[in-house]
């Protein structure tokens, strides 16, 4: 009887342990997809995977905080090139050719002037064709694609000059097939320039946006370079709003300005923390904006610190003081902010830092939750020795009982 109360009481045991690990879960755990894994590249969870550098919020930092992303026309396209483009004709461009001469009875005018006001003739409008040239009368073959029109009159000109009568000569473009912008946005068109046009010039002609101006980003592609830049930027910017150039492309595209938030935040009452995207609905927000968005930090679990995360320019990390020599040139720096908001000081920083599209903010918990989930688990598991043992005593006492008849 004592060896079927033994092997009764060990099976017993086998069985509330497999109980205790086997609890419910909702899929396979991060070791079994692991374990099961027949190739990949997997790297040590203990190390950092990418380097990035921490910087407080600060009175110094605020004054060289980006308000907006790295992206801009100025700076993209230079500031020499932000006049007026020379117009230059393309291929397919129609021109018209007039010729003037100084007196009647030349190469291009009737012998009796009376019968005509001036002494100048109209040359039917031609495009220009794939070679890039026009032909004009006794001056033959005339180059005009990557030309400007002034250049075009200079040389038909001087090769008229020895058979016409002090030849004077004006080339106007009838239409500017190669001189044309292309417009992508709700409605796509293609628009020729009109004299000193800009960005906005253009769009607006194009029809504008019904969205929101808080919400549009625009992105200009010329000469195989390319740059956005976010639309309230280019209203008040007056640098930003460019000249456009025969061949540019703008792109004019909504996208909502954004942000996630993950922690311990009490988003829609939460009090065990949140993970959310959260729109900005306007066009600035500040970081304490942000925070307020996603419910502020919860008081029973929250750590005091606030992290932010995104990628800056690496010249405002420079004059922030930051060592960025570890981090590849001419790209933005992984960074982190951090704004410790146990400092009454913190708000007054907070409520100056400007928030950028696709921040993500982290708020951990506190020390002392850490230290509550360790003793909620320790007393789990205690809790679950001691029952195992109290249900095996119970049993042997069973057995003894049903074995004597008591």
């Amino acid at each position: 009887m004592r060896q079927i109360v033994k092997r009764l009481g060990i099976s017993l045991v086998g069985l509330a342990l497999a109980g205790c690990t086997n609890l419910p879960v909702a899929g396979p755990s991060h070791r079994e997809i692991e374990g099961s894994a027949v190739a990949g590249v997997v790297m040590d969870r203990r190390t950092v995977v990418q380097d990035y550098v921490l910087v407080d919020i600060s009175n110094d930092v605020l004054r060289e905080v980006p308000r907006v992303g790295p992206g801009a026309f100025f700076q993209t396209f230079g500031a020499k090139r932000n006049v007026y483009p020379s117009f230059k004709v393309g291929v397919g461009d129609l021109l018209t050719v007039t010729i003037f001469e100084s007196a009647s009875g030349g190469l291009f005018t009737p012998g009796d002037a009376s019968l005509r006001p001036g002494s100048f003739v109209n040359l039917p409008t031609q495009a220009v064709n794939r070679s890039g040239t026009i032909t004009v009368p006794y001056a033959g073959e005339v180059r005009a694609s990557g030309r400007t029109l002034i250049e075009i009159q200079k040389d038909i000109a001087k090769k008229l000059s020895n058979r016409a009568i002090e030849p004077q000569v004006v080339v106007t473009a009838s239409e500017q097939v190669a001189s044309s912008v292309t417009i992508i946005g709700e409605t796509s068109n293609k628009l020729v320039v009109r004299g000193d046009e800009r960005v906005l010039d253009v769009i607006a002609r194009s029809g504008g946006s019904r969205f929101p101006t808080y919400e549009l980003y625009v992105t200009l592609v010329r000469d195989g370079r390319s740059a956005t830049v976010y639309f309230p930027v280019l209203i008040r910017d007056p640098r930003e709003n460019i000249y456009v150039a025969p061949g540019d492309t703008i792109y004019l595209f909504r996208q909502p300005q954004k942000f996630v938030a993950v922690g311990a935040l009490g988003a829609g009452g939460q009090t065990q923390g949140v993970t959310g995207l959260f729109l900005f609905e306007e066009e600035t927000l500040s970081l304490n904006e942000a925070v307020a968005k996603a419910g502020g930090l919860v008081d029973t679990r929250a750590n005091a610190q606030v992290f932010l995360y995104r990628h800056e320019s690496r010249d405002a990390l420079i004059r922030m003081g930051v060592d960025v020599s570890r981090f590849p040139e001419k790209e933005p720096v992984p960074t982190i902010y951090r704004a410790n908001f146990r400092d009454p000081s913190v708000f007054f920083f907070t409520q100056q830092f400007p928030m950028r599209h696709r921040d993500a903010i982290y708020v951990s918990n506190s020390d002392s939750v850490e230290l509550e989930k360790f003793l909620f688990h320790t007393q789990a598991i205690s809790g679950t020795i001691s029952g195992v043992s109290g249900d095996i005593l119970s049993t042997r006492n069973t057995w003894r009982a049903l074995g004597t008849g008591r």
